[in-house]
């Protein structure tokens, strides 16, 4: 599953450990992500949402699709991947949406996207992401990924409703889930020069084959204490969301 020398992948690990490690400190982790990150992408005084979770959790189609709904240009927090991002969020009182997928299947996804990645690397910190934000879970709205991927318009509904703001819905219709596959081809496109199948963020055959592969590695007996850990962890979510839904 993983490319690149021995030397590379150790050193790409460490700076995701590092980075992992330090991004559930707001006061550490924010100010240098606002340098790094210029673009309005980190939460501060003019977000207006934070759309945010684990990555392959699908960030990029959350914020393309409620981007595209909006009639004027809204300052979204978003793709920070970032407990701080979250918890700062919450902080400010601003509306904030935590996408999450369930977490072999997102692990799995991530490791296709970053070929230096493991199972138990993606999959311990896919736990800690979650398990650091469940004293925050009943102050943001949860957005499953079978709820984005397929009515995003209801997920912008339940966050209306939640914090009293007006935000458009976004049609979940084939024309315009597609326009924003489209859109998010573009900026593969841009990044990298062409769609690269394994990053692209949207269904993808391609991935589906690699997916099998990794399913092995997930399934290995000395990651069952993890995957349970972890699954104990998304049941919870799930159960405060069925809450939100409910209420």
């Amino acid at each position: 599953m993983r490319s690149g020398g021995a030397f590379e992948r150790s050193y790409r690990l460490a700076l995701y450990e590092t980075r992992t490690s330090l991004s559930a400190h707001p006061s550490v982790f924010l100010p240098y992500a606002r340098r790094r990150y210029p673009d309005g992408r980190v939460v501060g005084p003019g977000t207006k949402i934070t759309i945010d979770g684990f990555q392959r959790s699908a960030n990029t189609f959350a914020v393309v699709a409620f981007e595209s709904a909006q009639p004027a240009p809204v300052r979204i927090a978003h793709h920070l991947h970032a407990v701080a991002q979250i918890a700062e969020s919450v902080r400010r009182r601003i509306p904030t949406v935590v996408l999450i997928r369930e977490p072999e299947a997102c692990a799995l996804s991530h490791v296709i996207r970053n070929r230096y990645a493991t199972p138990r690397i993606v999959l311990a910190s896919w736990t800690r992401f979650y398990e650091r934000l469940l004293p925050l879970r009943d102050d943001v709205v949860i957005a499953p990924f079978e709820a984005v991927t397929k009515d995003l318009g209801k997920v912008i509904a339940a966050t209306n409703a939640r914090f009293g703001t007006d935000f458009a819905p976004f049609e979940h219709d084939e024309a315009n889930v597609e326009a924003c596959f489209r859109a998010i081809e573009r900026q593969n496109t841009a990044r990298h020069g062409t769609v690269v199948e394994t990053r692209v963020a949207r269904p993808s055959a391609v991935r589906e084959e690699l997916r099998e592969a990794g399913k092995l590695e997930l399934a290995a007996p000395e990651l069952a204490r993890l995957r349970s850990r972890a699954s104990a962890v998304y049941r919870t979510w799930l159960a405060t969301a069925d809450a939100q839904a409910s209420s």
